[in-house]
Formats: structure tokens, C-alpha cells, sequence
């Protein structure tokens, strides 16, 4: 792990054109802003299970969609049956 020390201002510049800009600093927090071409993906990490879950449900729908009539309740209870492996919680809609 590289660790730097940076002030108010100044900017970390990563490849691929990203660049990271110390915004702000309290007591136990650090701002940071993030510039980053538009195919370049940023998230969080403790963000990452949530995308995982939402690119997952998005594939189902796409497939849902493709071959079969839409029904809301069908996609929901397809979506359950296709996630329940993997402990995805849905709400009901």
C-alpha cells in the first residue's frame, strides 16, 4: 500500500485520467473529489455487495424482458427464485 500525505487542495493523478483531489479535512474525516472519464467505474467499497446485487437483478430482468411477457409478480418471484443461492434480500414491490 502507498501512502501519501496531501493537503487541502493538492491532487493525485492515477492512470487512466483520474484524478483525486483533497477537498476537505476534519478531525475523523477526509473529502474527497474524484474526477474520472465516464468508463472509468468508482464506488465505494462497502458498495460493492449492493452493485453486485443490482447488476445481478438487472441481468435477470433483461432476460425476463427479452423472451417473455412482463409481469411484475413473475419477475419478482424469478428474480427470488434466481437470487435465493446467493442470500440476496428483495423487498416485495
Amino acid at each position: 500500500m502507498l501512502v501519501l500525505r496531501r493537503k487541502v487542495g493538492e491532487i493525485l493523478v492515477l492512470s487512466g485520467g483520474v484524478e483525486i483531489e483533497v477537498i476537505g479535512i476534519t478531525r475523523s474525516r477526509v473529502k474527497l473529489g474524484i474526477r474520472a472519464p465516464k468508463s472509468v467505474v468508482v464506488l465505494r467499497k462497502e458498495g460493492l455487495p449492493i452493485a453486485e446485487e443490482n447488476q445481478q437483478a438487472s441481468l435477470l430482468l433483461g432476460k425476463f424482458q427479452d423472451g417473455e411477457r412482463f409481469l411484475p409478480a413473475s419477475l419478482l418471484q424469478t428474480i427470488r427464485n434466481k437470487t435465493a443461492k446467493t442470500s440476496i434480500l428483495l423487498a416485495d414491490m
